[in-house]
């Protein structure tokens, strides 16, 4: 039973769906009126995919295998705890340290650049995500 089936619970307070202000999801049938209900009560406004547009959520679908292939599937996570720290790490190593094909694999931030002669690597999640810079 999750926070939303709970009457004791205020859906404001799910830590899912803080500062959410809408919530897409395509047509399957888990995203049943439930779903949506529990969504309008937390006050995110659910949208819905138009239907037959296969291309229409690629940057999310790609960004979910990312982090499955590359973190989750590496991991043994206990709890939510864990994974909401997997996940923000991953996100982080994914924004501001690993280069993206689409860009000409640059960063999508550069660091300022170095004249070191070292290189410094960067770890995240124990070895798992890694990033390497000259040292300054």
């Amino acid at each position: 039973m999750d926070g939303a089936d709970r009457p004791d619970c205020d859906p404001g307070q799910l830590g899912y769906l803080n500062r959410c202000r809408y919530a897409l999801h395509d047509r399957d049938k888990k995203f049943c009126a439930s779903f949506r209900s529990a969504l309008a009560a937390a006050g995110v406004k659910p949208i819905m995919l138009p239907a037959k547009s296969p291309n229409l959520n690629a940057y999310a679908d790609r960004w979910v295998r990312s982090v499955k292939q590359e973190c989750l599937s590496k991991l043994v996570l206990l709890g939510e705890g864990p994974l909401q720290r997997s996940l923000n790490e991953y996100t982080a190593h994914y924004h501001l340290e690993r280069n993206h094909q689409g860009k000409d694999n640059r960063l999508l931030t550069p660091l300022a650049v170095s004249k070191g002669r070292k290189i410094h690597c960067h770890q995240r999640l124990g070895g798992l995500l890694k990033f390497y810079a000259r040292a300054a």
